[in-house]
């Protein structure tokens, strides 16, 4: 892609700039939570659409910008059902309360919980202890029994004692208390931890997966410690290990106040800002490029009439319904007509009683502000209008067909007999206008019958109710007796006949 002067001054344009800045960092968050959930073939394989998007958008690929078109709703649904957690993690971390501070003695907490790791580590008991962080972890843990206790060494170990009901279970632990024990926690949906790990692992690794809590294992196979946060296994080795983690946890998510050190910023955290930064870069580059394209385009567009008054003029004769426009205007303005047709408004009102000729311009159009109008065909619509008046037309059914046989009609009636319009003054030697009922066929009427029909009129033909009533049409039918067969032959014809026949 050649970028021009002007492309380069519109992209630098503060608009562009902070579009730039909010589509990066809403990247960044979407692709830190996958890559802490595990999901880089997902993330990579999302990433690779959006390249070839782009490639094909700035190459004006148009087969793979018909399917990305056709296809892109879809497919955002698609990604909006599957990656639920994932967008819900993105908002939770956007928007979340402030952690309430820990009251002084964290430091003493921490390095109680760390002599209990690593005393229970030297007997091989299992433990499982979480820090929740910033985010809550509530729906997310089930089970367990309410503690709310004052830490303590015996307590603690206890907890994890084999006879204690939920020693096979978390401790969580909440500012300067014990929260909750017997905690089943979310179990790990990745490939992260090899299969020789026991379950402890797996559901530490899946809650860091699905929060930002920490949390401390003890293995009862290997009495070893272990920390998991964001989806990484760290091992831990003595006393000071575990209280330095603790005590940056809590710095980290606010619940201490100390002076924070300068952190060196992660290589990963690096990359994914480089591939945010570009992705938005390349996105608004394209948009950009794609709206500078200017195209011709032939749309059809269907004309609408607005009636003048109930005692002005109306419309009668042949009338246009539809007109071809020459447009021309960016790509993106263009592609917006497909969901926005134009429409072509010509307004009765302003004109008078006779013959017109209605030139179609931009002003009777609803086009974007950015599209153009360079020729109609036809480029005038050819109208008439005639004064109109009030007048009460006879409502007639329209009999389709013959009854069935052995039946003829006696008698129909039509409920309401008239009904108020407006319409085109009849001229003299001009034929009256008629108000017809929906069509009725008589061969499926066997008896008496009140059928409700439609109304039937011509266009120049409106009821001053603003709708038609509905019309209730009462057949009346009758058997017809067939005709007695004729005497032919009076009494004693057949005897004179047959005497007369004989021979002599």
């Amino acid at each position: 892609m050649d970028i021009s002067p002007s492309l380069l001054a519109v992209a630098l344009s503060w608009r562009t700039l902070l579009d730039i800045i909010l589509i990066t960092t809403g990247m960044f968050f979407l692709l830190l939570t996958l890559a802490r959930l595990g999901t880089w073939k997902i993330m990579a394989g999302i990433f690779l659409a959006l390249v070839v998007f782009i490639g094909a958008n700035l190459l004006h690929l148009q087969g793979i910008e018909w399917i990305y078109n056709n296809v892109s709703h879809v497919a955002l649904i698609g990604l909006i059902v599957i990656f639920q957690p994932e967008l819900r993690k993105v908002l939770e971390r956007a928007v979340w309360a402030p952690p309430k501070l820990t009251p002084a003695g964290s430091e003493q907490l921490s390095r109680l919980v760390a002599d209990c790791l690593v005393a229970m580590a030297k007997d091989c008991c299992g433990a499982l202890i979480v820090y929740p962080g910033r985010e809550p972890i509530g729906d997310k843990i089930t089970g367990g029994f309410e503690l709310n206790a004052e830490p303590s060494y015996p307590l603690i170990l206890s907890l994890f004692d084999d006879s204690s009901p939920g020693h096979d279970g978390a401790l969580i632990v909440e500012g300067d208390r014990l929260a909750r024990f017997g905690v089943r926690l979310p179990m790990s949906t990745t490939t992260r931890l090899a299969d020789s790990y026991g379950t402890r692992h797996h559901a530490a690794m899946g809650m860091a997966e699905q929060s930002d809590a920490l949390v401390l294992v003890v293995s009862e196979e290997r009495g070893q410690m272990a920390a998991f946060y964001e989806s990484e296994m760290l091992p831990l080795e003595g006393q000071e290990a575990v209280c330095q983690l603790i005590n940056a946890h809590l710095e980290r998510i606010g619940q201490v106040r100390r002076k924070r050190k300068s952190r060196v910023f992660n290589k990963v955290h690096f990359l994914l800002v480089m591939i945010s930064l570009f992705t938005a870069t390349a996105l608004s580059l394209s948009v950009l490029d794609t709206s500078r394209n200017i195209v011709e385009r032939s749309v059809s567009a269907p004309v609408d009439y607005t009636q003048s008054t109930v005692d002005g003029s109306v419309l009668v004769g042949d009338r246009g319904t539809e007109v071809i426009l020459h447009l021309s205007g960016p790509l993106t303005d263009m592609d917006e007509l497909r969901q926005r047709p134009p429409h072509v408004n010509i307004d009765l009102s302003t004109l008078e009683e006779g013959r017109h000729s209605v030139v179609i311009t931009s002003e009777n159009l609803n086009l974007p502000k950015n599209i153009t109008l360079l020729d109609v065909s036809p480029a005038q619509l050819d109208l008439t209008l005639a004064p109109m008046e009030r007048k009460n037309l006879p409502i007639t059914p329209q009999l389709i067909g013959k009854l069935p046989g052995g039946l003829k009609l006696k008698k129909v009636s039509v409920s309401p007999e008239t009904v108020l319009v407006t319409m085109p003054k009849v001229k003299k030697g001009q034929g009256a206008f008629k108000i017809l009922t929906t069509p009725i066929y008589l061969d499926s009427i066997s008896a008496d019958s009140s059928i409700f029909c439609g109304v039937a009129a011509r266009p120049a033909i409106q009821p001053v109710s603003k709708s038609w009533p509905n019309v209730e049409v009462r057949v009346e039918v009758e058997s017809v007796t067939p005709p007695k067969p004729e005497e032919s032959r009076k009494p004693g014809a057949e005897t004179a006949l047959q005497h007369n026949s004989k021979p002599k």
